[in-house]
């Protein structure tokens, strides 16, 4: 498993006017989450499509726990908890100031050629950095 934390503040205009966080906001957050896990291998997004690999999303699944609120202070915690093949799937929980759970989300997205249009598995230099990080549960 591979778990990474980011923090980030809600801004004003994330918010609707009873100023919660709007719910397409929550996207992304997760996104933010994925490229930080990324990051923290050693490989950046714009890494990887350098390398020839889009990561289009084909699933998103979320559960609103309580609002997220403006100016409060957000941790993204990002897991991955299974090696990819042709997938990635990536599961999210942020938490509030007070540390009590808000959402739950996962993600799934996969790995295309850039050169072909093509799905393809998890390219060896991604898979790597992955199995180099990996913790045992």
């Amino acid at each position: 498993m591979i778990h990474t934390t980011h923090s980030v503040r809600v801004r004003y205009a994330e918010t609707d006017p009873m100023k919660y966080v709007y719910y397409g906001n929550y996207a992304e957050y997760f996104e933010l989450g994925r490229v930080e896990l990324f990051r923290t291998l050693g490989m950046s997004y714009d890494e990887i499509e350098n390398q020839g690999i889009w990561l289009p999303v084909s699933e998103y699944k979320i559960k609103y726990l309580r609002p997220a609120l403006y100016d409060q202070n957000l941790e993204i915690h990002t897991y991955l908890k299974k090696l990819p093949g042709v997938r990635i799937e990536f599961e999210y929980e942020i938490y509030n100031e007070e540390h009590i759970k808000i959402t739950e989300a996962s993600t799934t997205l996969f790995f295309l050629s850039s050169e072909n249009n093509k799905i393809v598995k998890c390219p060896d230099f991604l898979m790597k950095l992955i199995e180099e990080n990996w913790k045992p549960e």
